[in-house]
């Protein structure tokens, strides 16, 4: 980046979130209105910010100084634990909050377009020019390894350490992005060091082009559904901008794990009067990382009167291209299997050997204390079948983002820090208008043989 800017240099973490906390409070804050609900969730979305710095810390000093960094850690878990519980609340309230009224940013559409813009090319300059963890690049290292057969015996580890997934959805934009490196005529490596350097090299360009169009689809779907189904491009442009100023995109959105999903249930949201596509990218997502699939009864609810067969076979039809280009791509069937297992989450739920908050091993929260908030939380999915009754795309929005907010509870790999699951649908619901009026019946289209037959019916 300082090639391009003279003497760029990164803002540090704790700096941009001194920084950007005061910018937020400047362009959003209505100092005309100190107790409103605007200025209690930008209070909230600050106080995100020391969570995630105490948790970078530790895991940046845990080999130095174990003991700070361990602390650091329990400390700031329990920090993320205590703002999701809030942030939860605000959610599943959000729906009873009918008054919505119009609170305008403290800088004109034209500035904010400016600013998401600017942020925008910064945080992906930053993506382009600087150099991925491991952990960025481990999803294009193992659809490497799969493609060419060199993977053994490591499925069972992965899914314990990592969780459940499909990660072999990372083998597609490979491809695409080895004929960008290699050019027209690419040069065959002549030693094994010349292929292992080119392989790496594939690895980092992939994860550095799937973070920068996750990031792009993130920010363009916020601005979408501002301007389609808020009716107002400022409340897009916002949320996009609000977005963009969080210390906690600045850090993490080089990273896939991430900010994929993200975009997946973003553009979810934006094509909600398309249940096919919807159901297409819900299945996506629930495939890439498994938690959406929580989603089901929220989804399947809003779409009964019109919708839910479109949408449950666009989700379907989704997971079976995963399934399928599973079997492709595992050379035994035991692997098919296991992999599987992987995608859907098939296991009993874990009591050993977890991160985050439940590192018992470590002295922090009892692994027991799991089980009871994995059965709150699979009440409350199972609850939006009924409740509430009417649901709209405020409810869409809002619920999906409380469902995302209620996994990290006891997602078993640093729960809490996975924090663009649900934010972007945060910041929409922040910002929504009252939308009642958006409900299945009016905003979606009837499926085409319906259509047809009534049409043949009254021309009849």
């Amino acid at each position: 980046m300082s090639d391009i800017l003279f003497h760029y240099e990164k803002v540090n973490p704790t700096s941009w979130a001194y920084l950007s906390s005061l910018l937020m409070l400047a362009l959003f804050f209505k100092f005309n209105r100190l107790f409103s609900v605007r200025n209690f969730d930008l209070f909230l979305l600050i106080l995100l910010a020391p969570g995630l710095l105490l948790t970078l810390y530790g895991t940046e000093n845990e080999g130095y100084n174990r003991a700070v960094a361990l602390r650091a850690l329990q400390l700031g878990f329990t920090w993320l634990f205590a703002v999701g519980v809030v942030l939860l609340g605000r959610l599943l309230a959000d729906s009873a909050m009918v008054r919505r009224p119009l609170l305008e940013p403290n800088l004109n559409a034209a500035g904010l377009a400016f600013l998401c813009s600017s942020l925008l090319f910064f945080l992906m300059a930053n993506v382009v020019t600087g150099r991925p963890t491991p952990v960025d690049l481990n999803p294009a290292r193992r659809a490497a390894d799969i493609k060419e057969g060199a993977e053994s015996g490591q499925a069972e580890d992965l899914f314990a350490t990592e969780g459940p997934g499909y990660w072999l959805l990372y083998l597609m934009p490979r491809i695409s992005t080895q004929t960008v490196i290699a050019g027209a005529e690419p040069s065959p490596p002549t030693t094994e060091a010349e292929v292992e350097k080119q392989e790496q090299k594939v690895r980092e360009v992939t994860a550095r082009v799937m973070a920068i169009l996750s990031n792009v689809l993130i920010v363009s779907g916020m601005i979408a559904v501002g301007a389609w189904h808020f009716d107002n491009p400022t409340a897009g442009i916002a949320a996009a901008t609000m977005y963009l100023l969080l210390p906690y995109t600045a850090k993490w959105s080089g990273s896939v794990e991430h900010v994929l999903p993200a975009s997946l249930l973003v553009w979810a949201a934006t094509l909600y009067r398309r249940p096919l596509a919807a159901g297409l990218l819900i299945g996506l997502a629930s495939g890439t990382i498994y938690y959406p699939i929580f989603l089901l009864p929220l989804w399947c609810s809003f779409y009964w009167q019109r919708g839910v067969k479109r949408f449950v076979a666009g989700f379907l039809v989704a997971l079976g291209a995963l399934v399928v280009s599973l079997a492709l791509t595992s050379d035994s069937p035991d692997r098919f299997f296991t992999h599987l297992y992987q995608m859907f989450g098939v296991r009993l739920p874990l009591q050993e050997n977890l991160q985050g908050i439940w590192r018992n091993e470590e002295g922090f929260w009892n692994s027991a204390y799991r089980l009871p908030i994995l059965f709150a939380f699979l009440c409350l999915a199972v609850s939006f079948v009924a409740w509430p009754p009417r649901k709209h795309l405020g409810t869409l929005i809002s619920g999906t983002a409380a469902l995302m907010v209620g996994a990290q509870f006891w997602h078993a790999h640093e729960g809490g820090i996975y924090v663009a699951w649900y934010l972007p649908l945060l910041l929409l619901a922040i910002h929504r208008p009252n939308l009642e009026d958006r409900v299945a019946v009016a905003t979606v289209a009837e499926a085409w043989r319906p259509s047809r037959r009534k049409s043949a019916a009254a021309g009849a």
